[in-house]
């Protein structure tokens, strides 16, 4: 997810204007969404990225079009409430977070992404996120969708990779530590 420093994945009004990514950003997410076997997703988060899968005339140039057909090849699993039917290469979840990402697990030798900040807090809860890759882009929002939600008790990370673009945006890889009982 693109966060803001202080922590926010949307601005107050529910605007991502901020944080369009660079050229040589979005060539990494290309590759990011290479290793993707499923993705399970918030409704937000699904209508946000739907016109990758379903407007032809969309993509601007060559990696926004291969970036449309590597998305679109994508199985999704949309969470939602409120929706009845999804378009694309997605289905509804039927079962619970934990039912679908076994699921998913399942299903793919690829990673399995979730995404959307509401589902991501679900999974985290129950304990099921093995990692978190965060895009944190050099602004302060005052506002907006937190990126993590609170949590019961405190969740320790490892820091496992960093990259800082030209565009000041600093991608931080975080694994679940593993501390060998004492």
């Amino acid at each position: 997810m693109s966060v803001s420093v202080d922590g926010f994945i949307n601005d107050r009004e529910g605007g991502l204007g901020w944080s369009v990514p660079s050229e040589e950003l979005f060539r990494f997410h290309l590759a990011r969404v290479r290793e993707i076997g499923v993705e399970l997703l918030g409704r937000r988060l699904y209508e946000t990225m739907l016109v990758w899968e379903t407007d032809p005339s969309f993509p601007d140039d060559e990696f926004e079009a291969e970036f449309a057909e590597v998305w679109s090849a994508i199985p999704k699993v949309v969470f939602s409430r409120t929706l009845d039917r999804v378009q694309g290469n997605a289905r509804l979840a039927t079962g619970t977070v934990a039912d679908e990402v076994a699921a998913a697990l399942a299903a793919t030798d690829k990673d399995v992404e979730i995404g959307g900040a509401d589902l991501a807090g679900q999974a985290i809860e129950l304990g099921l996120v093995d990692e978190l890759r965060i895009f944190r882009h050099p602004i302060v929002l005052g506002g907006g969708t937190p990126l993590l939600p609170p949590v019961a008790t405190p969740i320790e990370l490892d820091l496992v990779e960093t990259r800082t673009f030209s565009s000041r945006v600093i991608y931080e890889r975080y694994r679940r530590s593993v501390r060998p009982a004492s």
